[in-house]
């Protein structure tokens, strides 16, 4: 089962999410993954395999951030590849995700034939998609964030033990930057905004 972890810090937290990662390694894995945000910018380094691979790309190419999230992956959808690898970026998103979405496939065909564009073969990849598409066209009919986003999953069909992390990064008035915990696709009140001072 995926093991997921999101910090707000006051430090540089991409060491921090590495050692969280560590400690759900019995929970079995074939790649791992993290994605901080600096200056309004995500950065990311995924990797195949075991986590000492995902440490070496950090020690060669670090990252900043006092944001980030983190996630190991026992493929379901998908081949354990880089690219599929978590967290995965949509917009002013990135996600990581726990679970298996039963209906992803119409779902994302449905969001192809809307423009959207996949670089993934995840099921966690229509979440983002879903989220940015929907949160953006209910913003626009003066809803809040946090409203819209907990009713733009609503399509998914959970399965499993399931938990996400969101990040959204963007200074645009349709999304504030935050980290929010979903259950199911719902946001719960573990909310936390920030104010990006790196």
């Amino acid at each position: 089962m995926c093991g997921i972890i999101g910090i707000v810090g006051k430090d540089a937290v991409s060491q921090r999410l590495v050692d969280g990662l560590r400690r759900l390694e019995y929970r079995g894995y074939d790649s791992a993954g993290i994605c901080t945000v600096t200056n309004g910018q995500f950065g990311r380094r995924r990797a195949e395999g075991k986590l000492n691979n995902l440490a070496a790309k950090l020690a060669a190419e670090p990252l900043e951030g006092v944001v980030g999230i983190a996630h190991t992956r026992w493929a379901t959808h998908g081949a354990p590849t880089e690219d599929n690898a978590h967290p995965h970026i949509v917009g002013d998103v990135t996600i990581v995700h726990n679970g298996i979405i039963e209906n992803f496939k119409p779902l994302r065909d449905e969001l192809i034939a809307e423009g959207r564009i996949f670089l993934s073969e995840t099921d966690t990849e229509v979440v983002a998609h879903l989220v940015v598409a929907r949160c953006r066209l209910r913003h626009r009919l003066r809803k809040q964030w946090l409203p819209s986003c907990r009713g733009c999953t609503e399509p998914l069909r959970w399965r499993s033990c399931f938990a996400n992390i969101l990040i959204s990064s963007s200074a645009h008035a349709w999304v504030p930057r935050s980290l929010s915990a979903m259950e199911r696709g719902k946001i719960t009140s573990a909310q936390m905004r920030w104010r990006l001072r790196r």
